[in-house]
């Protein structure tokens, strides 16, 4: 296969992994339908650039490093799990609290304070949830073994990271954008708490799982 194949082949088996849900998306999906369009998008910001961080330990080998070492892929797993359990019990406190309120509108997007924390929160949210999924270590150490021949030009490969970076940022920004018009917002506004509630059983499900498995590879 000639380079541009590769990387047409690449960009292809990526944008189908970013559309199917996990953690990342969910983290969108709750974001942006609860504080909006601004929030959605750093929080897709962070996202990106902890996808270019994997793709760039997965051809340098850091990644298969960490992978084949028990101990240090034990630690990635724990930490992973760890931050996705606290972002569940997060969510699901915050439903808990919220709930006997459920049937009263409340415009979080417009609550001023609440931007500014967001933003300056919401990238690092999203680049800690995808950096410390090990999931993803795996899936990129995959995907850049499988596609990504080591006899690659440089400018291959450096393009390879530009179309892994851009083709997740353009899909979770996008995301953030459809979700925070003003009428899916007004759609899924009364759904808030429940979105909040799915996102919250769907991060502590796979932090459980997580933790489940470096307790049976021990």
């Amino acid at each position: 296969m000639n380079e541009i194949t590769i990387l047409m082949t690449l960009a292809t088996v990526h944008f189908v992994a970013l559309m199917s849900p996990g953690p990342d998306f969910a983290l969108v999906v709750q974001n942006a339908t609860r504080f909006g369009r601004q929030t959605g998008f750093y929080i897709a910001l962070g996202l990106s650039f902890g996808i270019l961080l994997h793709s760039i330990f997965s051809l340098t080998g850091v990644s298969y490093i960490v992978h084949q070492h028990p101990t240090l892929f034990a630690v990635v797993q724990i930490a992973g799990g760890s931050y996705l359990l606290y972002l569940g019990i997060g969510a699901l406190r915050s439903v808990w609290s919220r709930w006997p309120q459920r049937h009263q509108s409340s415009d979080l997007a417009n609550d001023p304070s609440l931007l500014l924390s967001s933003r300056r929160q919401a990238f690092s949210r999203g680049f800690t949830t995808n950096i410390l999924n090990p999931k993803a270590l795996v899936f990129f150490i995959s995907l850049m073994s499988s596609l990504v021949p080591s006899a690659m030009s440089i400018p291959g490969k450096v393009a390879a990271l530009v179309i892994l970076w851009s083709l997740s940022l353009a899909w979770f920004s996008f995301l953030a954008w459809a979700l925070s018009t003003k009428r899916m917002q007004r759609k899924l506004g009364s759904a808030a708490i429940y979105i909040d509630g799915l996102c919250g059983v769907l991060f502590s499900g796979i932090g459980v799982t997580i933790f489940t498995q470096v307790i049976s590879s021990l």
